[in-house]
């Protein structure tokens, strides 16, 4: 038996005789009483540490199992009953529904008042109290009641375990996310280092200090007591032309704080229907809590832009959709970085709310000069009547745009075999950037 399983095993044999030893109750048949608990195997799978960390009761031990019980022995709870009821035939005491792709029976919070509570009122509304959201099931998004249709009792709602929790017992292990229409955001990384970004030396000194937040944070919030203090999380705004570095600069951040970067794709998270955007952004930060991730929303105009008057009913739920997103960022424990063209695009309740403000202008003469100079491949020789710092001082590109120039001139030489380039070959591919953006060189 893998040694992962063993306690699964035995917190599995354990729920089976609650369950024998409560129908036997019901029934009115003897039954031997079930210890609150059993002995386990203290190692590294995700339940040792639950029952470690937590150490949980009966009660919530129990529920938790019945939570994990469809994805680990999904037949138990029909087994145990078909013993104690073989006449077969209804029993909603117990709780429990069906669903068209699965013929077993999966437990809901009555399945789980029956068990542990019995018909004592007091005791069933204090294990009602075990789902809501001061207790730990909730706070560390373990398990809790799927939503039930209005007019429906609360308690009929089937038990969820986060799918995450799951995936870590079977596979041993939480992948990241995939994108998708549950979890608009895209992991992001890169090859380069922070040698191959040129940035503004204030912005450099900015960037500086964030990596220092994301370094030191757990330290100052637990180890020095700041906890208590200071808000969770840190809320920074890039804000500059397209092109300066914003997104590599957050990829960067990631790549050396050992942090996974996702870069939330607003397109899929703004909705035109009433309450969606909500719903899209709950999935996302929900998915993304206690993880450390450092979230990137790109061209966050879409979403954090200036407050309107209300003169709609389109207005006013817009406006409530920044009001939700003010309440996820500020409760977020992680990074979350909004990058925008303009700083006066950013609502000013945003503004209020960050820690840091870092532009990004568009290169100077010297610092195009050394992306010019560090970006162009080795393998290309360049003619004599080429001069960085002629180029650089002649023309006014972004980092974006030269690279998009080097990329241009080196496929050219490739393609002519030349493996050279020489300032009028260059000059057209700078004239291509021009031309695309709509100005004149």
């Amino acid at each position: 038996m893998n040694q992962h399983t063993v306690n699964l095993e035995l917190a599995v044999q354990w729920l089976a005789n609650v369950v024998r030893a409560r129908l036997g109750e019901h029934f009115g048949q003897t039954s031997a009483p079930v210890p609150d608990s059993f002995e386990y195997l203290e190692d590294d799978s995700w339940l040792a540490r639950i029952l470690e960390s937590h150490r949980p009761s009966a009660e919530e031990l129990g529920i938790l199992m019945l939570g994990l019980l469809p994805h680990v022995q999904p037949n138990l709870l029909d087994t145990i009953v078909g013993d104690c009821v073989p006449a077969g035939g209804d029993f909603p005491e117990m709780g429990g529904v069906r669903l068209a792709s699965h013929r077993g029976m999966l437990p809901t919070g009555e399945t789980a008042q029956f068990l542990f509570s019995g018909s004592e009122l007091e005791q069933r509304f204090q294990l009602q109290c075990m789902f809501g959201n001061g207790h730990w099931f909730m706070r560390h998004r373990i398990l809790w009641l799927e939503p039930v249709r209005e007019g429906e009792p609360l308690m009929s709602g089937r038990l969820i375990v986060n799918p995450e929790i799951i995936e870590e017992i079977v596979t041993g292990k939480i992948g990241r996310p995939a994108f998708s229409i549950d979890f608009p955001a895209e992991h992001i990384e890169t090859s380069m280092d922070w040698d191959d970004l040129v940035l503004n030396p204030m912005t450099r000194a900015q960037i500086r200090e964030l990596e220092h937040w994301v370094k030191h944070n757990d330290t100052l919030m637990s180890d020095w007591g700041m906890r208590k203090r200071v808000k969770p999380g840190y809320r920074a705004l890039f804000y500059g032309p397209p092109g300066t570095g914003k997104t590599l600069t957050a990829t960067l951040l990631g790549k050396h704080t050992g942090k996974d970067v996702f870069r939330v794709d607003l397109s899929r998270v703004v909705s035109k229907y009433i309450g969606e955007t909500e719903k899209n952004l709950s999935r996302l930060f929900d998915k993304a809590e206690n993880k450390n991730w450092i979230l990137f929303f790109d061209e966050a105009d879409a979403l954090f832009s200036k407050r309107t008057d209300v003169r709609d009913a389109h207005d006013k739920y817009a406006n409530q959709e920044v009001a939700y997103l003010l309440q996820r960022i500020e409760g977020y424990n992680g990074l979350v970085i909004l990058a925008s063209n303009q700083r006066a695009n950013i609502d000013d309740a945003f503004v209020r709310r960050l820690q840091a403000i870092i532009p990004f202008p568009i290169p100077q003469q010297e610092e195009r000069y050394e992306i010019w100079r560090r970006i162009f491949p080795t393998q290309i020789a360049l003619a004599s009547d080429v001069d960085w710092r002629r180029i650089a001082a002649r023309h006014e590109l972004t980092g974006a745009n030269i690279l998009n120039v080097t990329h241009f001139c080196a496929i050219e030489a490739l393609a002519n075999q030349s493996m050279q380039v020489d300032l009028k070959s260059l000059e057209t591919a700078i004239k291509r950037e021009y031309v695309k953006e709509g100005k004149v060189m």
